[in-house]
């Protein structure tokens, strides 16, 4: 025994224990590791800031070592003296904070709001009364709210700048910007074989502007080439224009030198200023400065990027006698400003020219960027607000007689509230757009790389539409847009104008659908549409495997087309070359589509081939390697591509009619069983619809999936499906708990607690709906589990991390019951039952008056839960009070802690008291 004492060392330093420094186990390792001095481990655990052993896992545990004169309690006055020290504390961060607060929440935005009507008054006395506005207290909340949307959009705008910046700097500028005016030889020879490389290179895409991408280093540090030809180099002009060039690139490398001076002070200037220290929530004044900053920055942008262009917009516009139009667009401001941004854009563009006339090159580079600025601004306006807002409105346009609707109709809506009616078209636009662009990206998975080589891929890496808007020309972007609102309005034609004729031709009664909302039905329409499109949809989009379905019609569509028409090669490409065939370019043709590659026709139709020629060099601008497969052209191949195209369109057509009626007829029928002959909205009929078909194209499959395995294996799937009845009866249970007790129980006491005592007077009895509770509830208890899985861990989190992780096909039924519905089942029925026994069996009991009944009846569930609340509070206060306490008596009283050995055996902690106490 004395020898292996002897033998046990400190992990750490490696020494012996000793008297005065003895070794401790602590944690659950053992052999030569198990020892260590106290001394050691405190060294580490301040090294690597971790409070548990980094081998066994297991949290190191010391107990505290007090002053012997230590008092069993502590007196009075010490724990008021702690007690009035934190509150000091308290309130000096609560003052602190209120500061912080009324900086950033108060006066930033309301400066920046009466900053912004002060100078789109359009008075001089504005300006002269802006310091008494400052002050004013009248319409205070509502100027906080418009100006904290006001600087939302200023600090965007700033980001955006700044991102711009770095976009020109990294992917370079436009060679116009970038060349003299006219363009050296050098550069012209490069932009000719740029063009030329686009137009005939399949393995290298063309690029927008192949040079400042190619030399991004040499365009930052040397914007204007100062070489010369050697004929010209006794110029006078020549040498002049060497010298404004020079001097151009020694202020830009002076610049470059400024900003990487001194590195090292930058990155810790840049490691200090911190979001805390920046906002003020680091205890620190300095963000009075960046206050004074934000403020300014503010006035400054609203300044030139509101009030200048909105000034030259409406002046213009009074100018050309458009002022009536644009007032009864009722939104005057948005279409002035616009109007302002493009006067703006020529301007510049015209005052870029003359600079490079006369030879002003820094004014010719700041003309540059400014129009670059203003050119992509209102390009992201197009792209992002015109184009999805066209979208709604043709949509709407196009299925009026969907809902027995006239334009007459939409006019008025719009005159009542314009803001609404616009949101509501441009986000119908924006939805459509998206499904539109994730149905290509479905069908570039299908098809053959290079057949939708006219549309461009979102998902390469090297597509950057922020470059093609600085790179592009005006026209370009113009051309891209009118057919980008071609082809989406043509599809729009197709897949919903077209059918909805043919359905109103063939069955005249099936339209139009009914969806109108009443507001005095017994089941609120918007709770049931927030619950179907919040879960069942949802659920129908998850669970059905609705890609995959899609995605393999789409390719047994393809198949059958390539094979009817002798395309397979041209849609799919051959089996053999899709291992690794690279297409070989072809120098002698012109046309883009490298899948010409195999032929020496020419081209069908000269001007269809210059406009996806065109096409083509605008969509693929600034696009890195695409990989695109040759194929065999068989005879007659234009024709047979008119064909393809004319069976799309068939296809399409018949599908939208498909969806149009089949869901909604189906769900009618259903439905009529439940309600008869009553009207019902339209979302249910066509959910009902969509998950009836839903459930027959899964049995589809699974029957189809097992048939060409033989009738011994569907027999034994059935009869494996027929064992699995005890798990759907126990999937069934589940949802009736989870689904259906919960939520209703949830929902009525939503009701009971908040929607009641809100809107029902005291002389009114309220009514309840268990349907419309019971869909309400199914809401607030999705919210309630997201809330919950996005917070700390305790045992609800675990138990629905726990159900999630098994899934449906490995349910426990008993683990769901005893762990989550029967505790949340008593604490939602406890609440709804214990007020309800009070108020309707103690109260009367003790002789209270009648009017005195009903008000305990109708508010005593408010009453219980502000209870409740105070009586949260009250035990977080206690449990704060006792960490203060324990705080003031470790300030004044302790002396050391001691490091707690681990007993194995019995699982325990237990402490071997050293001679001497080491301090902490």
């Amino acid at each position: 025994m004395d020898t292996a004492e002897e033998a046990d060392i400190c992990r750490v330093c490696r020494s012996e224990g000793t008297p005065d420094k003895p070794l401790y186990h602590p944690c659950v390792c053992t052999g030569s590791i198990k020892f260590i001095h106290q001394e050691c481990l405190v060294q580490w655990l301040k090294h690597s800031r971790k409070e548990y052993c980094e081998l066994c896992k297991h949290r190191f545990a010391f107990t505290p070592i007090y002053s012997p004169d230590m008092p069993s309690r502590l007196p009075i006055q010490d724990i008021c003296a702690g007690l009035l020290t934190s509150v000091g504390t308290a309130i000096r961060y609560w003052f602190h904070y209120t500061l912080v607060a009324f900086a950033w929440l108060g006066v930033v935005p309301l400066t920046a709001c009466r900053i912004y009507k002060c100078l789109f008054t359009g008075s001089v006395s504005s300006l002269l009364t802006l310091p008494l506005d400052m002050l004013s207290t009248e319409n205070l909340l509502a100027d906080c709210l418009q100006g904290c949307f006001v600087v939302t959009c200023t600090l965007c705008a700033f980001i955006s700048l700044v991102w711009l910046r770095e976009q020109i700097v990294h992917g370079g500028a436009p060679q116009w910007l970038e060349q003299h005016q006219p363009p050296p030889p050098n550069a012209a020879g490069q932009a000719n074989e740029a063009q030329a490389a686009g137009q005939g290179a399949a393995d290298e895409p063309p690029a927008a502007q192949p040079a400042p991408a190619d030399q991004p280093a040499q365009n930052e540090a040397e914007p204007e080439p100062p070489d010369a030809p050697p004929d010209q180099g006794e110029d006078p002009e020549l040498e002049e224009e060497e010298g404004a060039a020079a001097e151009d690139a020694d202020a830009n490398n002076g610049a470059q030198d400024d900003m990487n001076w001194n590195a090292l002070e930058w990155d810790r200037a840049a490691e200090e200023l911190t979001w805390e220290r920046m906002l003020g929530l680091d205890g620190s004044l300095v963000f009075l400065e960046h206050v004074f900053w934000v403020v300014s920055l503010n006035t400054l942008f609203i300044l030139v990027f509101a009030f200048c262009p909105y000034h030259i917009g409406h002046f213009s516009v009074v100018g050309l006698g458009f002022e009536e139009y644009v007032q009864a667009s009722h939104f005057e401001g948005l279409i002035t400003t616009i109007v302002g941004y493009i006067l703006l854009a020529m301007t510049l563009i015209l005052c870029h020219g003359l600079a490079a006339l006369v030879r002003f090159q820094r004014s010719r580079r700041l003309l540059g960027v400014c129009y670059i600025v203003v050119k992509v601004s209102l390009l992201v306006v197009v792209e992002i607000g015109v184009f999805p807002l066209i979208c709604g409105w043709w949509l709407d346009i196009c299925s009026l007689e969907m809902f027995d609707a006239s334009l007459k109709d939409r006019e008025l809506s719009f005159k009542s509230a314009p803001g609404t009616t616009m949101f509501l078209h441009w986000l119908v636009g924006m939805v459509y757009v998206f499904y539109f662009a994730s149905f290509i990206l479905l069908l570039r998975e299908v098809l053959r790389p290079g057949v939708l080589w006219f549309l461009r891929n979102l998902n390469d890496p090297d597509f950057n539409p922020v470059q093609e808007m600085i790179h592009l020309p005006i026209y370009r972007h113009l051309r891209r847009f009118i057919l980008s609102v071609v082809v989406f309005g043509s599809i729009v034609l197709l897949m919903l104008w077209l059918p909805i004729r043919l359905i109103k031709l063939l069955l005249p009664i099936f339209l139009p659908y009914n969806v109108m909302l009443y507001s005095d039905a017994p089941v609120s329409e918007l709770s049931l549409e927030l619950l179907l499109l919040q879960v069942v949809l949802p659920a129908l989009l998850e669970q059905g495997h609705t890609r995959q379905w899609l995605k393999g019609l789409v390719r047994a569509w393809t198949v059958s087309a390539g094979y009817l028409l002798d395309l397979h090669s041209y849609l799919l490409g051959e089996q053999e070359d899709n291992d690794g065939n690279q297409p070989v370019n072809n120098n002698n043709n012109n046309n883009p589509p490298p899948a010409h590659h195999h032929n020496n026709n020419n081209n069908p139709a000269p001007a269809v081939g210059e406009g996806l020629h065109a096409a083509h060099q605008a969509i693929l601008q600034q696009g890195g390697p695409v990989g695109f497969q040759p194929y065999h052209r068989p005879l007659r191949f234009p024709f047979r591509i008119v064909l393809l195209i004319a069976f799309m369109c068939i296809t399409l057509l018949v599908a939208s009619l498909v969806c149009l009626t089949l869901p909604v007829f189906t769900g009618r029928w259903l439905m009529s069983f439940w309600t008869g002959n009553s009207k019902i909205h339209e979302l249910y009929t066509a959910a009902c619809g969509l998950y009836v078909c839903w459930l027959s194209i899964r049995g589809v499959t699974v029957l189809l999936a097992w048939m060409p395995q033989g009738r011994t294996v569907i027999a034994r799937k059935v009869q494996e499906w027929t064992l699995m009845f005890v798990q759907i009866l126990k999937t069934l249970v589940v949802a009736l708990l989870v689904a259906g007790v919960i939520p209703l129980l949830l929902g009525l006491l939503f009701e009971l607690v908040i929607v009641a005592p809100l809107r029902v007077p005291l002389d009114q009895t309220p009514l309840f709906y268990p349907w419309q509770d019971w869909a309400l509830g199914v809401l607030h208890a999705k919210i309630i589990a997201a809330i919950t899985l996005m917070g700390p861990q305790w045992w609800l989190k675990t138990v629905i991390e726990q159900v999630y992780a098994n899934g449906i096909r490995n349910i426990d039924l008993q683990f769901i019951i005893r762990k989550l519905a029967a505790p949340v089942i008593s604490v939602l029925l406890l609440s709804l039952c214990v007020p309800y026994v009070i108020a309707a069996g103690v109260v009367p009991a003790v002789g209270v008056t009648p009017e005195m009944e009903i008000l305990m009846q109708r508010r005593i569930y408010p009453f219980l839960l502000m209870i409740v609340s105070l009586i949260g509070i009250l035990s977080f206060q206690i449990r704060q009070f006792k960490r203060l306490y324990e705080h003031i008596k470790n300030d004044k009283y302790l002396v050391g802690q001691r490091l707690v050995n681990y007993e194995r055996k019995s699982g325990r902690a237990s402490s071997v008291p050293p001679p001497n106490p080491v301090a902490e």
